[in-house]
């Protein structure tokens, strides 16, 4: 996980994170708590998240036990730490990665033969698009820039596409293009089907992340 991060340091990664995810997602802007952040998202599945930089168990407790259902937890930890702490009626989605790179000019290179790139900007959201000849996604992807910071969000290939590149062309094209914005810190919260990807473009992982759901049944 890049070594032992000091809490400070953590915190300043995670709140980065926030702030360009929330313009990635159109999300509200986040809430100062004593342990972190309230964002409204305001959608069916996620109402509104708690992100937890640095999770201590009498604060997971707490949430844990006043969140209603729409919930989500983002608690910067393992899912075996945190997880007890929530205790029934929350559920563990796909354990996350933070992780970080210091940005620099990237030439994204050109598309396999047979494939187009399409990237614009919209309201502070990077987005670039891969197609297949026929038209159909191959791979997609965008970034929330937010001053300094740019945050890669909803990066995904097509099944039927993969182990072409298309992945790392979407990184690059979004870096170079965050870069040109005027960001100069990239960070990023991967899956575990994404880590090798981003590792294989430098960036480093710095902390599990665990991602609660309140059940509504």
């Amino acid at each position: 996980m890049g070594g032992i991060v000091p809490e400070e340091r953590l915190a300043g990664w995670v709140r980065q994170w926030v702030d360009g995810w929330i313009v990635s997602r159109g999300a509200a802007d986040p809430v100062d708590e004593p342990w972190g952040w309230t964002v409204a998202v305001g959608n069916a599945k996620e109402v509104a998240r708690h992100v937890v930089p640095v999770p201590e168990e009498a604060d997971v407790r707490k949430l844990a036990a006043t969140a209603p259902p729409g919930t989500w937890l983002k608690l910067f930890a393992a899912d075996e730490v945190v997880l007890p702490w929530a205790g029934d009626g929350w559920e563990a989605d796909v354990a996350g990665f933070l992780m970080t790179l210091p940005l620099a000019p990237v030439t994204p290179g050109p598309p396999p033969a047979g494939y187009t790139v399409t990237k614009w900007n919209r309201g502070g959201v990077v987005k670039v698009l891969v197609r297949a000849g026929d038209g159909r996604l191959a791979a997609r992807g965008q970034a929330g820039l937010a001053g300094r910071v740019a945050v890669p969000d909803q990066i995904e290939t097509a099944a039927d596409q993969r182990r072409r590149g298309l992945g790392a062309l979407v990184m690059r094209t979004l870096q170079q293009a965050a870069w040109e914005a005027g960001a100069r810190d990239g960070v990023l919260v991967g899956t575990p089907d994404g880590r090798a990807l981003y590792e294989a473009l430098g960036w480093t992982p710095r902390s599990p992340m665990a991602s609660l759901s309140r059940r509504t049944d």
